[in-house]
């Protein structure tokens, strides 16, 4: 019957972080967003749609991805309008990404405030990597979510995602019922690198915070 179908609930997702990191790389693991996603030329902007299936029904995330813009030295605040979530991504081999990280969380808090913000480190694949977990503590001083991530090879894809959605699904228990389909791995990273990238990001969460300014590192 007409009228019966439900609405897909739409979140806005914005991604920012420096030239680079892998954002665009990120955002292109997930098919359909690949597949369905649409250009604003006005903006410099490419929206990749993805949808999740939980056991809430299918939510999409339309995923703003910058297309480059980020070098020209900060966002217009078109990008940000209207954002319901965001993901401040950094690479774990090179420091500056990381350094970078409060001016961008900063500019998106700046427009959107008290939403959901998820900080990855991208490039945990590799195996010298130069920001180390118990360096990463910005996300303990403003309580957002962090996660190891790894584009090229799929690793946690799903875990910002769906600590998003619980946040703003307002449901804790929030689960996908079907894995999003992604593209095949470019490289795999083995099972003891995972199980020490774990203790360390363990370890690192019982530490002490360093004294100082949320600016400092």
């Amino acid at each position: 019957m007409e009228g019966q179908t439900q609405a897909l609930a739409e979140y806005k997702l914005v991604l920012v972080g420096d030239g680079g990191v892998g954002k665009t790389t990120f955002v292109k693991r997930h098919l359909t967003g690949e597949f369905e996603k649409k250009y604003i030329a006005t903006l410099g902007v490419e929206v990749h749609p993805m949808v999740f299936h939980t056991n809430h029904g299918p939510i999409k995330f339309n995923v703003w991805d910058t297309a480059g813009q980020e070098k020209l030295g900060g966002l217009r605040d078109g990008y940000y309008i209207g954002g319901n979530s965001g993901i401040i991504m950094f690479d774990v081999c090179s420091r500056i990404t990381y350094q970078n990280v409060p001016k961008w969380y900063k500019d998106l808090v700046r427009v959107c405030e008290n939403i959901p913000i998820v900080l990855v480190g991208n490039k945990v694949d590799v195996k010298d990597r130069k920001v180390k977990a118990k360096q990463i503590t910005f996300h303990r001083k403003k309580n957002l979510q962090y996660y190891d991530i790894s584009a090229k090879s799929n690793y946690q894809f799903e875990k910002p995602f769906i600590w998003l959605l619980r946040r703003l699904v307002g449901d804790p228990n929030l689960t996908l019922v079907e894995a999003p389909i992604l593209q095949p791995s470019e490289l795999v990273i083995d099972q003891d690198q995972i199980q020490t990238m774990t203790k360390e990001l363990e370890d690192a969460a019982g530490m002490e915070l360093p004294e100082g300014d949320d600016e400092d590192f």
